[in-house]
């Protein structure tokens, strides 16, 4: 009989839900981690970004309160108390993902360097451990690009950003997707000069008229964007040398070119486990398709070579994925159709489904349907009117939603819903939305669908004739 029913390796977002479900199910589970408990999400990124973008949302807010006819001076940026505030956040939520906690829910807790001894054992502490089933979670890290000179000068990636003693004067992004973006907007928010340089053009998965609007928001407060520009060399400064002769000089520089996955030291293939650039490969029901016990999880899993998701909630929906697969043996998989994405800037960028650009690539006789927030009562009541809602419709229903806008994130669920249920166009031009309310620009985009037929004059001549019946 093996040791285990199941082995998790790896206690970030995608290892700790596995490892909850299976345990609450009566399973014999071990998980093994062989550094800190929630993994990269609540130690170096998810929680601790927010909690610093809303101390920079905070300053934002207090530096434009006069429009509001509200007087106040100039805020000023404590640091240390700054970085007090993440590290009391991260402690907030700690105790959700620690080992106390899975200990209590049944897991045999390893703390330990994890590798396949064989297709169906753990090595680990000297120790060798088998499984019916083995989940390998150990995400990704941050990929450093192999640009010269870089090795040698002293970065920052998220894995050290949060550790900084001093505020940076002049913090250079290397990155324009949503981690460079983020952070951009935050230490521009807490008075940090701020440059980005992308190779490309930033928030490149995006849909290009959402991002325009990004982009103008972070400009007109003073972040620098220079893309198209590829860096050639890095010097000591840090300075950064583009290719076409520009140097772009700052007192920090922050690495954020992607992520790459973790597959150091775990002898995937002593376990037979095939893997991509991009991370294990599996088949639509995240198991490896080389080797049946095992499965992957999160951001390391690459299910039918259409690349990784990486999302914390996508670690959560993986592990929901593999809980029915593997211990109740139902068919399911992976669909990322309805699968929502934020940026948590100022404004925020939140997509769901296809983008304009992917809707026509994809052969879909689309209508594209967009509602301004200058338009929105609650935005012109808050003086905040930067943004819009965009919707792709084919056949009558929603295949893509787009809102760049203050609390987007909060909004796109809605249209979540709404595209993983297929849900009819007319259905949501009759919904009643609270006002006012920014989710009633949703509305107003689905409404405009409907309102060159509902005043046509072929409607116009009905209701007059209906006038004149008797009542």
């Amino acid at each position: 009989m093996p040791d285990f029913d199941l082995i998790v390796i790896g206690a970030g977002a995608g290892g700790l839900s596995v490892t909850s479900g299976a345990a609450q199910l009566g399973l014999k589970v071990a998980l093994i981690e062989r550094g800190r408990m929630g993994g990269d999400c609540l130690n170096v990124g998810c929680v601790p970004s927010k909690a610093l973008l809303a101390a920079a949302h905070a300053a934002e807010a207090m530096r434009n309160a006069g429009r509001f006819g509200v007087r106040v001076a100039n805020p000023s940026v404590d640091w240390a108390a700054v970085r007090a505030y993440v590290q009391s956040v991260i402690a907030a939520i700690e105790p959700n993902d620690s080992e106390a906690r899975f200990r209590g829910l049944g897991a045999t807790m390893i703390r330990g360097e994890a590798r396949f001894a064989a297709p169906d054992a753990i090595a680990v502490n000297g120790q060798r451990l088998t499984a019916r089933r083995i989940v390998v979670a150990t995400g990704t890290t941050a990929a450093v690009p192999p640009i010269p000179g870089l090795a040698a000068v002293p970065f920052l990636t998220n894995a050290n950003l949060f550790d900084l003693a001093e505020q940076p004067s002049h913090l250079v992004i290397l990155g324009g997707g949503p981690i460079g973006l983020e952070m951009a907007d935050a230490f521009a928010g807490l008075g940090s000069a701020v440059t980005i340089v992308q190779a490309g053009t930033i928030a490149a998965r995006e849909d290009p008229e959402l991002a325009a609007v990004l982009r103008q928001a972070l400009t007109q407060r003073g972040v620098t964007i220079i893309e198209g520009a590829k860096v050639a060399a890095v010097e000591a400064g840090p300075v950064l040398v583009l290719d076409d002769g520009r140097r772009i000089a700052g007192s920090h520089l922050l690495v954020a070119a992607g992520r790459k996955p973790v597959f150091d030291g775990l002898g995937l293939d002593v376990a037979g486990v095939a893997v991509s650039r991009l991370g294990i490969i599996t088949d639509a029901g995240l198991r490896s398709t080389t080797n049946r016990r095992v499965f992957a999880a999160g951001d390391i899993a690459d299910p039918m070579g259409i690349g990784p998701r990486a999302f914390t909630h996508v670690a959560g929906y993986h592990a929901g994925i593999i809980i029915r697969r593997a211990l109740f043996r139902l068919p399911a998989r992976v669909d990322y159709t309805a699968l929502p994405r934020v940026t948590y800037t100022s404004p925020e960028l939140a997509q769901v489904g296809l983008t304009e650009a992917e809707a026509i690539a994809a052969g879909h006789a689309i209508t594209v349907l967009r509602a301004s927030m200058t338009e929105n009562d609650r935005a012109v009541a808050e003086g905040d009117t930067t943004g819009m809602v965009k919707l792709i419709v084919a056949s009558g229903r929603v295949i893509g939603a787009g809102i760049v806008s203050a609390n987007a994130g909060e909004m796109i669920g809605q249209w979540t819903l709404v595209i993983a249920s297929r849900t009819k166009l007319s259905r949501l031009a009759g919904l009643i939305a609270p006002y006012p309310t920014r989710s009633e620009a949703g509305k107003r985009a689905a409404g405009s669908a409907f309102t060159a037929a509902l005043f046509s004059a072929r409607t116009r001549a009905l209701v007059r004739f209906l006038t004149r019946l008797p009542w």
